[in-house]
């Protein structure tokens, strides 16, 4: 499926949960009063909001939502990992661990792990034990309520992207993000033009420059010169897109532009994260777009407490 497809059913998915409500409760992950923004909170190991456990996720909904699809479903060996330590396990419609995936983008599974405010933005590669376990070292870096997304390709199944909430105990200090269209990283800058505009297939050229100077030997990474990560603020509906073209084809430049093509029927804030490489080094610039038009309806509030 291309690009603007991918996005056309991402935002039409959007639109149906919206007007339909949370029709699957926990098993979307709501977001749990712990990381309300209206205070800051002192979080414990019994404040994570958990999924219930292998609840199938509708086929509109939009990716990460729910931690189980088509009979997968997506478990960690702890919500409250330790400092440079996550495993987790992703279970097949027979109930056993998976062993087998297609590799899309390089990789067996990507892993998308963020806080609920759209903070400590990490994408990282697991590695699989015989045995389907995955493992990463991976270092949550301040308190609060985490969504991880993995994103993979069962041989013989569907691509899908199931997601589970973490915790970090501490006092929650919530973020917020003005709309914002260039990104400062590690010297280098990132400008965004474009608009997502509901209903209408939307350009997105991102341009990276470095001192100045336009950057125009940009890395492979897995497969491209960049890749785009959408989430709605709210209730993190994820989409991970790949842009225009690949390298070696013979008609993609290596920079300094990377495009994309979005279409989002529906209205809302999102957080966009572009990963490039440039000098061997993988960076992650952020941007905070608000499409036209009026922002869907928040999602009645979960009752307080914890999925089972």
């Amino acid at each position: 499926m291309n690009t603007t497809a991918r996005l056309a059913v991402f935002g039409g998915a959007l639109v149906l949960l919206a007007a339909g409500g949370f029709a699957v409760g926990n098993a979307v992950g709501p977001m749990s009063a712990a990381t309300s923004d209206n205070a800051d909170h002192d979080m414990g190991a019994a404040d994570t909001m958990t999924d219930h456990a292998g609840m199938a996720a509708p086929d509109d909904l939009p990716g990460g939502l729910a931690s189980g699809k088509d009979g997968y479903t997506f478990t960690v060996a702890d919500p409250t990992p330790e400092p440079g330590r996550f495993s987790f396990t992703i279970t097949g419609p027979d109930g056993k661990p998976v062993t087998a995936y297609d590799v899309e983008h390089e990789k067996k599974l990507h892993l998308i792990v963020v806080r609920r405010d759209t903070a400590g933005f990490q994408h990282v590669h697991p590695e699989l034990a015989p045995d389907g376990t995955w493992s990463v070292p991976l270092t949550l870096p301040a308190a609060g309520s985490y969504r991880a997304f993995a994103d993979f390709a069962p041989t013989g199944g569907k691509p899908m992207t199931l997601g589970v909430d973490l915790s970090v105990a501490g006092t929650y200090q919530p973020a917020t993000y003005a709309t914002s269209r260039t990104a400062q990283v590690d010297g280098y800058t990132v400008e965004l033009a474009g608009d997502l505009t509901a209903g209408k297939s939307s350009p997105l050229t991102l341009t990276v420059s470095r001192n100045g100077v336009p950057v125009a030997d940009l890395q492979p990474y897995l497969g491209a010169y960049g890749h785009l990560v959408a989430l709605r603020e709210g209730d993190l509906a994820y989409l991970h897109v790949h842009p225009d073209g690949e390298p070696g084809d013979g008609k993609t430049a290596a920079g300094p532009q990377v495009k994309f093509a979005a279409e989002v029927p529906s209205a809302g804030t999102y957080r966009l994260f572009l990963d490039f490489r440039h000098g061997d080094v993988v960076r992650t610039a952020e941007f905070t777009l608000t499409t036209a038009g009026t922002p869907a309806a928040p999602a009645p509030a979960p009752a307080p407490g914890h999925g089972h």
